[in-house]
C-alpha cells in the first residue's frame, strides 16, 4: 500500500507517523492478565490467527513474527486517535481488530484495538462520546461485548448476517444495525449506507467517529460473500468521511478486514480519491477542519 502512496506523491519519510509497539501495561487498560499470558501459547495463537501449523512454532516466533506486528498496528491506532483529535483525521494502515474483546480473541484479531483506542481517548478526558461506524463484511462483535451497556460508546454496525461471527449477545450492543444479505450491490449498499448513517448522527453527538473500514465486502472476496466494487468502496469512504468533515467530528479510518491481492491497492486509491477531494491533507502538523 505505501508503494501506491509513495507513487501518487501523498506520502514521505518526513510525513508518516510511525507508531510505536503497544506494551503490556498498555494492554492491560483493556485485557485480562489471564487472557495476555494465554498469548505465550502458541496452540492459542493458531486458534485466533485460524492458521493451525502456528501451534507447532516455538512461541518466540510466534511473538516475533505475528504478536509484535500485531501489537504495532495497536499502538498505531491508539496514536491515531490522539492525531484525529489535533487535525479532524487520520488513518491506521492496518488495524480494526473488532473480533477480539477483552478477553477472548478470533477471528484473525488478537488485540482489542477499537476498544483500548477509545478507553485511552476517555481515561486521559480527551473524549467524552464516541461512535463507532463499523463498515466491515463481518459483525464487530468484539468490542461489542466491551462497551454492553455503555451509553457514552455508540455503535453502528453494517455487515453480513450470513457470516461469522453471528454473535447475538454482542448484538445487544448496537444501537443502529444494518444487517445485509449475500452478494448485495453498489446500489443497495450505499442507499442503506445514507439511510443509517444520517440517522445515527441525528441520534447521537460524538467527540469522534472510529471508522472500521473493511474491504472484504469487495466482489469475490472468499470471506465477505458480498458484491460491492472497487468504485463501491471508494464512494463508500468519501460519503463516511464527508459526513464527519461536514459535522466537524474527528474520524479515525482503521483498515481492518480484506482478503483479495488487490486490496491494497484498493485501499490506496481510497487515500488518493479522500486526498484529491479535500477530505484529508497536509501533515500531522496541520490544523483541523
Amino acid at each position: 500500500m505505501n508503494m501506491y502512496l509513495r507513487n501518487a506523491q501523498l506520502i514521505t519519510d518526513e510525513r508518516l507517523v510511525k507508531p510505536k509497539e503497544a506494551q503490556k501495561s498498555d494492554l492491560l487498560v483493556v485485557h485480562t492478565k489471564r487472557y495476555l499470558k494465554s498469548l505465550n501459547w502458541s496452540a492459542r495463537v493458531a486458534i485466533i490467527a485460524e492458521v493451525p501449523l502456528v501451534s507447532l512454532l516455538p512461541n518466540f516466533l510466534v511473538q516475533y513474527a505475528y504478536l509484535k506486528p500485531m501489537r504495532l498496528q495497536t499502538g498505531g491506532s491508539v496514536l491515531c486517535g490522539k492525531l484525529a483529535l489535533e487535525r479532524g483525521w487520520a488513518i491506521n494502515v492496518g488495524g480494526g481488530f473488532h473480533h477480539c474483546s477483552a478477553q477472548k480473541g478470533e477471528g484473525f484479531c488478537p488485540y482489542a484495538d477499537i476498544t483500548l483506542l477509545i478507553r485511552f481517548l476517555m481515561m486521559n478526558n480527551l473524549i467524552e462520546t464516541a461512535m463507532i461506524v463499523d463498515l466491515d463484511a463481518h459483525q464487530g462483535n468484539g468490542y461489542e461485548k466491551d462497551f454492553l451497556g455503555v451509553p457514552e460508546v455508540y455503535i453502528m454496525d453494517m455487515y453480513n448476517r450470513n457470516i461469522f461471527p453471528k454473535d447475538k449477545e454482542a448484538k445487544k450492543a448496537i444501537r443502529r444495525k444494518v444487517e445485509l444479505g449475500n452478494l448485495v450491490e453498489d446500489m443497495e449498499y450505499m442507499l442503506k449506507l445514507r439511510l443509517n448513517l444520517k440517522a445515527a448522527f441525528n441520534e447521537f453527538k460524538p467527540d469522534i467517529v472510529v471508522y472500521n473500514a473493511g474491504t472484504d465486502i469487495l466482489d469475490t472476496d472468499p470471506l465477505g460473500h458480498m458484491s460491492i466494487s472497487e468504485c463501491g468502496i471508494i464512494k463508500r469512504d468519501e460519503y463516511v468521511f464527508e459526513m464527519c468533515k461536514g459535522l466537524r467530528v474527528p474520524i479515525v479510518m482503521l483498515t481492518s478486514g480484506g482478503y483479495l491481492r488487490r486490496t491494497a491497492r484498493i485501499i490506496a486509491e481510497s487515500i488518493i480519491n479522500l486526498h484529491g477531494k479535500g477530505l484529508i491533507y497536509g501533515s500531522c502538523k496541520d490544523s483541523k477542519w
